[in-house]
């Protein structure tokens, strides 16, 4: 029998597109899950370089890598910095399956 090779997938080589980014990003906000959130936007800005979200945020690299884990926590600030600097805002809407 012939063994099967695999790659690890990452889900950042991918991702290459704004709306890309817009869609992965609500899908997570939708969930409600913070450490998926917090994994989503990981994804989402090492697409974009992690370098690149250091140099524009002002937060130290590795920093990054920890808070946007799925064991990391971000601040609100942290969030909101990275959201920036990868030319996305946060924007509320009404949950209307909530609403009635």
């Amino acid at each position: 029998m012939t063994q099967l090779a695999t790659t690890p997938f990452d889900a950042a080589k991918y991702i290459t597109e704004p709306a890309d980014v817009v869609d992965f990003l609500n899908d997570a906000f939708d969930s409600g899950h913070a450490p998926y959130i917090a994994k989503v936007l990981g994804i989402v800005a090492r697409s974009e370089g992690m370098s690149k979200i250091a140099d524009k945020t002002g937060v130290n690299r590795q920093a990054l890598y920890t808070a946007l884990s799925e064991q990391g926590n971000p601040t609100l600030e942290t969030l909101l910095k990275v959201l920036s600097a990868l030319g996305m805002k946060l924007k509320c809407e009404p949950d209307l399956a909530k609403a009635a």
